[in-house]
């Protein structure tokens, strides 16, 4: 699962990720105009953090700091569903389909990081 791919381009997980962040940012497109430097802008930068930690992780040498960045995007990931539920809840517009859409990236990325320990313990 993770020694195969030559580029973060051929990971599912990393397509899917990068799928989310395009459709979040079609979907904040209506926010409101006095939500531009926040919430927007928040949702926006926790979203592509998740792809953009992978992929920064993916190119790392050791385990350790694989898995540190993997961390990472997971805590974005999760920072990024608030977000959504915080929209979805202010009437902003439906998250709902998001909301799966990053908890399934988040369960990639914890399988990912289980995959990789197990094959370096």
């Amino acid at each position: 699962m993770t020694d195969t791919a030559q580029s973060f381009r051929e990971v599912l997980l990393w397509q899917k990720a990068h799928a989310f962040v395009l459709s979040l940012y079609r979907a904040t497109e209506g926010f409101p105009k006095s939500e531009q430097f926040a919430l927007t802008s928040q949702i926006r930068r926790s979203a592509a953090s998740v792809p953009s930690n992978f992929v920064e992780g993916f190119r790392k040498r050791t385990t350790p700091d694989k898995l540190r960045f993997y961390n990472i995007a997971q805590g974005s990931a999760d920072e990024c569903l608030y977000q959504l539920i915080l929209a979805h809840d202010l009437g902003y517009v439906d998250t709902t389909q998001l909301q799966t859409d990053i908890e399934e990236v988040s369960r990639m990325l914890q399988g990912y990081m289980t995959a990789l320990s197990r094959n370096t313990a």
